[in-house]
């Protein structure tokens, strides 16, 4: 089976259903760091990372915004001294796709290189 993080993210013109229950529950689990992405009101991921200051807060923020333009695929980031926050869903369908999962597990790569 290939990881989530291997796969590449696929844009969405909207018109397919976003998931939902078992579906969405099935990609919630293959995420490497489970606990750390929340599913909100079955819509959007959120996870938020720490660091030890300002500077390494951007340098990730930045590594994140690279991937989302090499995905196509852009969170919302938010970055505050010593932490960083990423929420993502897919707006052409108002609510979470593959893409937004394979997103989390590229963003969860980046924190182990």
């Amino acid at each position: 089976m290939t990881s989530l993080a291997d796969k590449t993210c696929v844009p969405c013109r909207g018109g397919v259903p976003p998931l939902k229950g078992k579906e969405l529950a099935d990609f919630h689990r293959q995420l490497p760091k489970l606990a750390q992405w929340n599913v909100v009101n079955e819509h959007h991921l959120v996870r938020g990372y720490k660091f030890p200051d300002f500077r390494a807060a951007l340098a990730f923020v930045n590594q994140v915004g690279e991937l989302a333009e090499e995905q196509g695929h852009h969170p919302d980031i938010l970055l505050a001294w010593g932490k960083a926050e990423i929420t993502i869903w897919t707006h052409a369908v108002d609510g979470l796709t593959e893409s937004d999962f394979i997103l989390a597990a590229k963003i969860d790569r980046l924190q182990e290189s």
